[in-house]
């Protein structure tokens, strides 16, 4: 029987590096039922939002999508359709696998992490008062009133919301995480020294949470700074970590840093419900139409998708193949090369091509 799942191309290099993860998938022998759904940029002028009604609907519908990058204006135009299908579908969880592959040029090839961030809560709430206004001057008395603390008159605020109901699940999904993939430990990061009724809400709860529920998975916690300093001198001391919205949203990138680049960074946004799997850069539109850019963070959320649906044998092999492509060096884009400019960069469907080739040949 073929999974039911929904396919979003995105925008800009986004319908390249789709149909590159298609093949790869399609390629695994597991049978799909792909329903395309365009959203983004080109959808905005055609159909007046970047996220209709029916791209929601259709992964409702079936309970698992990938997606292709979509850009996201700077200081214009619509809001994020990333984090419009977070709160829309309920996406709580985002994972970060951060795996350095031999091959990739990196100070840090033991890395082999995974960060869980939680996607609602935290300054990303969007709970937020704007300078000069008038909530904003009453907000200002109430704390000025309950604190003691007078805040300047040109000031804009921003509320960090974290509560127990919120930091259970994310904790309780970073454990479920561990034992699911056999991870060994969870670490929860925060700023808890300084914080004490939020970031010591959320590292109180964990706490709570491992001892309770996980007490044969290794627990322990770091301040956020001293996490990033020892990330980058000893990231193999890691395994699984779990972070408020804002620290995770950095922690992750830090860690695609350690493995050489957000083009081999993949990425999942998960629920109760329903997952949503997506490379973790950008839609590069300067680069739409050209068969230049790296295909494989997506290709690696492919890998994701494919064990999330227990079709675990096709997802090591994907992955297998994905690292000997990487580990020979020959079949990959210009990111991946010693030089930029290197004459040898294949293309994005080159790449493709060259992890299929792999598949079939283990197959035979």
């Amino acid at each position: 029987m073929a999974y039911r799942v929904t396919f979003i191309p995105g925008d800009g290099t986004g319908p390249e590096i789709s149909e590159a993860v298609r093949r790869v998938l399609e390629a695994t022998g597991v049978e799909f039922e792909w329903d395309w759904q365009d959203a983004g940029a080109d959808v905005y002028e055609s159909e007046g939002t970047p996220l209709p009604d029916r791209v929601i609907d259709s992964i409702k519908e079936r309970g698992l999508a990938i997606k292709g990058p979509i850009t996201t204006p700077v200081g214009s135009g619509f809001r994020s359709v990333n984090v419009a299908l977070r709160k829309e579908l309920d996406l709580f969880a985002c994972l970060r696998p951060c795996k350095a592959y031999e091959g990739v040029r990196t100070r840090f090839p033991d890395t082999d992490i995974v960060v869980v961030r939680e996607n609602h809560e935290d300054l990303y709430a969007g709970v937020e008062y704007e300078i000069g206004d008038d909530d904003t001057e009453r907000l200002r008395e109430f704390i000025k009133e309950t604190t003691g603390t007078e805040l300047r008159e040109d000031v804009g605020i921003s509320i960090k919301p974290i509560s127990v109901t919120g930091t259970k699940r994310i904790v309780r999904q970073a454990f479920e995480y561990a034992k699911a993939y056999g991870r060994s430990k969870v670490t929860a990061v925060h700023k808890a020294n300084i914080m004490k009724f939020t970031d010591g809400l959320f590292l109180k709860t964990a706490k709570e949470v491992a001892e309770d529920e996980y007490p044969d998975i290794e627990f322990e916690d770091r301040i956020v700074d001293n996490l990033c300093n020892q990330l980058v001198s000893r990231p193999e001391e890691y395994d699984v970590l779990v972070l408020p919205n804002l620290y995770g949203d950095i922690v992750s990138d830090l860690g695609a840093g350690l493995i050489g680049g957000l083009g081999m960074a993949p990425g999942a946004n998960v629920g109760d419900d329903y997952a949503v799997f997506e490379a973790v850069h950008g839609s590069a539109p300067k680069y739409k139409g050209q068969n230049k850019v790296n295909p494989m963070a997506l290709m690696l959320s492919g890998v994701m998708l494919l064990r999330h649906i227990e079709e675990r044998e096709a997802g090591d092999r994907l992955e297998e193949a994905i690292a000997e492509v990487i580990r020979e060096g020959d079949s990959v884009t210009y990111d991946m090369k010693p030089s930029r400019d290197d004459p040898s960069a294949v293309g994005t469907s080159d790449v493709a091509d060259a992890v299929i080739a792999k598949m079939e040949r283990v197959a035979a």
